[in-house]
């Protein structure tokens, strides 16, 4: 398709199925406890087609599209919008217990993460530090949220970092690893690397964090997947385990439910 939709399949790849309405530009799916409705987010109430690709000149940035968050059944019935922010509001995920959904959102005019109750009630904002919060990921006791940022100590960044979101973009080439209790509190950096480290996601047993880097080359589009300590501080590369040795991209690692 010209842009991103979602998709449902079995474990073996049968019964694909687009669940998405087809319009603008979707992300970040999740199933809802009992797998029969799925949360994503959408661009369908402000593009019929793709939303404009952001400007080559630029650089490497992302475009903070405007997306909502939304559930649909999972043969695509039954669409049900749970934000109405109009502006970046994605990357959600449901708690263990299927109460509540972390999300990232530029509704407060800066990229931060926030908690509401499954059917949207109920926001709560857990970072205010300026600069980029998100990728966030609850671990398997749902007490605590892993999650990826860049607070620009430079007043010079900082600008540069604010100018690009009124662009409605921004530059990810320098995120670190974070983990915070499910309030809010208790914010740490967990890895210190360089480059770009995200897609942070947890073993099955809550004690280590996976994620995909590409610290050892961070101009480079090579990122391997790590293992780090979910216990760890300002954590170096001596201290992480690799997982990947293919020289391109690899991300957006995830545990199956059983752990294997």
């Amino acid at each position: 398709r010209s842009c991103d939709q979602q998709y449902v399949m079995r474990a073996d790849g049968s019964d694909l199925r687009r669940v998405s309405d087809g319009r603008g530009k979707t992300t970040c799916g999740w199933f809802l406890p009992g797998a029969e409705r799925v949360l994503f987010a959408s661009s369908t109430a402000h593009d019929a087609t793709c939303p404009a690709k952001p400007d080559p000149s630029k650089g490497y940035v992302w475009p903070l599209d405007k997306y909502d968050l939304y559930t649909v059944a999972r043969d695509g019935s039954d669409l049900k919008r749970l934000t109405n922010y109009d502006v970046y509001t994605a990357e959600a995920v449901i708690s263990p217990d299927g109460k509540t959904i972390v999300f990232t959102s530029l509704k407060d005019g800066d990229l931060d993460i926030y908690t509401m109750k499954i059917d949207g009630t109920d926001i709560r904002r857990l970072t205010n530090t300026p600069g980029y919060d998100g990728g966030p990921w609850w671990s398997p006791d749902g007490k605590q949220i892993v999650y990826r940022a860049h607070h620009p100590k430079d007043p010079t960044e900082l600008k540069q970092y604010q100018e690009l979101l009124k662009q409605g973009l921004i530059r990810p080439s320098k995120v670190e690893l974070f983990v915070m209790n499910a309030d809010g509190s208790d914010q740490r950096q967990v890895t210190a690397l360089g480059g770009a480290n995200f897609g942070p996601s947890w073993s099955p047993d809550g004690k280590r964090i996976i994620f995909s880097s590409n610290f050892a080359s961070p101009r480079s589009r090579n990122f391997e997947l790590y293992l780090v300590s979910a216990s760890d501080s300002m954590a170096t590369a001596d201290r992480l385990e690799r997982l990947t040795v293919f020289e391109s991209f690899d991300g957006f690692p995830m545990f199956s439910p059983d752990g294997k």
